[in-house]
């Protein structure tokens, strides 16, 4: 990605594994990952810029990258995925967003082994070390209500004004103690899955 305009200052990751709540488990664990790229805001300082189309192209590349490594780590299929991202000072909450759109969201989703589901997001400015919660769904029918949940995120010395975090996560499974209805993860699948 040398000559693309998200260039990357450094990756960051963070496993989560939550083996009980309440007391009670059903014996498999809940593992959830986020992987992010740092990147350089190619809009930074520049005001008002009406064509975000070099960030939206490259991002393809950066989803890719992201969903390899995020489920390299979750190390098992992934049945949720989200998307977030944050803007340095110098940037605008559309230049992360430019960033997230479906070309990265498509690329993200074929690295992980798919999914049919529009996949859950959420931006916003921040200084470096601020904490964002991005929202996970199950990823082939945004119905199924034991997969709504999410992961925090704090990557310690980012974004800097001129930088974007660009953020993948995934999840083995639903919550834990999921109780409140809703379609199933079977019956989703008998159903062939909707976005």
């Amino acid at each position: 990605m040398a000559d693309s305009p998200l260039e990357v200052r450094k990756t960051f990751a963070q496993i989560e594994e939550i083996r009980s709540s309440a007391g009670s488990s059903d014996g498999k664990e809940l593992r959830r990952v986020a992987v992010c790229a740092v990147v350089r805001n190619p809009y930074a300082g520049r005001g008002y810029v009406d064509d975000l189309s070099a960030v939206i192209g490259a991002s393809g590349e950066v989803g890719r990258s992201l969903g390899v490594e995020a489920a390299r780590l979750l190390g098992e299929p992934a049945e949720s995925y989200g998307k977030g991202g944050l803007v340095g000072s110098e940037g605008e909450q559309e230049h992360v967003n430019a960033a997230l759109t479906s070309v990265f969201g498509n690329a993200f989703r074929e690295a992980i082994g798919g999914g049919k589901a529009w996949i859950t997001s959420m931006t916003k400015p921040a200084a470096a070390g601020d904490v964002i919660d991005v929202p996970t769904a199950y990823k082939d029918d945004v119905w199924v209500r034991s997969h709504y949940d999410g992961v925090q995120i704090r990557v310690p010395d980012a974004p800097h004004p001129d930088e974007l975090v660009i953020i993948a996560v995934v999840a083995n499974r639903g919550r834990l103690n999921a109780r409140v209805g809703g379609m199933s993860v079977a019956e989703a699948a008998e159903k062939g899955g909707a976005q």
